[in-house]
């Protein structure tokens, strides 16, 4: 077996690298202080240089103007955006593209994908449900109304809806069947309500009285939801590794300099078991990571295995969710009080944290569904 990244999967992180390298974590003011969002919108000047790189585009086909790469290299690039906390919707913009391209009609992805791909056109997707805890197709209902359908329900914590140009809705027909409604954001009968993440990110609670959808923005596929929810669960994996490693590393540098009794911390054993334990977390987060990219691929151009990709993403979302909890609880503790302090980074690595946290869901559940894929699917 060969691990190793293809060539041009190095070359889209030395581009992330590159783009990000100047992205200060504390751009904006820290949530900590800040009633509501901290910042009206997404950081545009870094979307356009995301866009000239070409990052972007990086998973569409060369038909759309895209570099035709595949979830290992997003996961690459969300990766390098977690590390800063880059304030852009690149997961959920790219996830909902490639939604589009395996699944949409080729009107559909002649219409978004070439302005996606180019950054003119923001697309996001609306994946928590109701509640957050509900899955997300059951919150609203598609009925046939004329020659098109027509939407009634309401999708909770939206990110960037606010921003977004086209907004990708999963919906029910009643008759067990999910699909996927592609949205303008000025649709009328969409109402949007702002609520506000852990990590000071402003959202949005979908309201949809009748929402009028054409054929053309409605994705019949039933394969087309779930395609793009386990695209969203990977990437939040990917952003709790780079997060992760960001914490780890700081908490590195700040515990080789912090002396006590005359010796950096670093040395004290209880502080060096404690790192290291973190660092196998990180460890376990992205092997699992990049299995669960891995699959998503294999599946998508029609390989199977043992069990759905569905089972390799809930391994991942196991170890991300428990993980970065326990990465920057750790971070927390052995920088003391300086970690709470809203003048270093620390505190807001911690919020974005919890938010990811919150995403992903407990592992208990994912356990859960875990075991029901291997009830269902025994290995022989």
């Amino acid at each position: 077996m060969d691990f190793t990244f293809t060539e041009e999967q190095q070359a889209a992180v030395e581009a992330a690298r590159a783009v990000f390298a100047d992205v200060a974590p504390d751009g904006v003011p820290s949530p900590a202080l800040t009633p509501g969002a901290v910042a009206d919108g997404f950081d545009r000047p870094l979307w356009g240089r995301l866009a000239a790189c070409d990052l972007l585009g990086l998973v569409l086909a060369e038909e759309h103007g895209g570099a035709g790469l595949d979830t290992i290299a997003l996961c690459l690039v969300l990766r390098e955006a977690a590390r800063v906390l880059a304030r852009v919707p690149l997961l959920e913009h790219c996830a909902t593209a490639m939604a589009v391209q395996a699944h949409g009609s080729r009107e559909l992805a002649a219409a978004l994908l070439p302005g996606a791909g180019r950054g003119s056109l923001v697309l996001t997707a609306a994946a928590h449900g109701r509640t957050g805890h509900d899955p997300a197709e059951l919150a609203v209902t598609a009925r046939r109304d004329g020659a098109g359908w027509a939407l009634d329900g309401m999708q909770t914590a939206v990110p960037w809806a606010h921003d977004a140009d086209w907004i990708a809705v999963p919906a029910h027909t009643g008759e067990g069947d999910a699909v996927l409604a592609l949205l303008p954001r000025t649709a009328q009968g969409l109402v949007l309500a702002d609520q506000y993440s852990t990590s000071g990110e402003r959202l949005a609670e979908l309201t949809l009285s009748g929402v009028r959808v054409p054929d053309a923005h409605l994705i019949e596929d039933r394969g087309a939801w779930e395609h793009l929810r386990q695209l969203l669960a990977t990437g939040t994996c990917a952003l709790a590794l780079g997060l992760g490693e960001s914490v780890l590393t700081m908490t590195s540098q700040y515990t080789g300099k912090r002396e006590q009794f005359g010796f950096p911390v670093a040395t004290f054993q209880a502080v060096a078991v404690q790192a290291a334990d973190r660092y196998i977390d990180l460890r376990a987060m992205e092997v699992t990571l990049w299995q669960a990219a891995w699959r998503l691929d294999a599946a998508t151009g029609g390989a199977g295995g043992p069990l759905p990709s569905a089972g390799d993403v809930a391994v991942a979302k196991i170890w991300a969710s428990e993980g970065v909890r326990r990465v920057v609880q750790t971070a927390q503790h052995l920088h003391g009080g300086f970690g709470a302090d809203t003048d270093y980074p620390l505190h807001r690595y911690h919020a974005w944290a919890k938010q990811l946290e919150l995403q992903l869901g407990p592992a208990a559940a994912h356990e859960e569904a875990l075991g029901d894929l291997l009830a269902a699917h025994p290995l022989g």
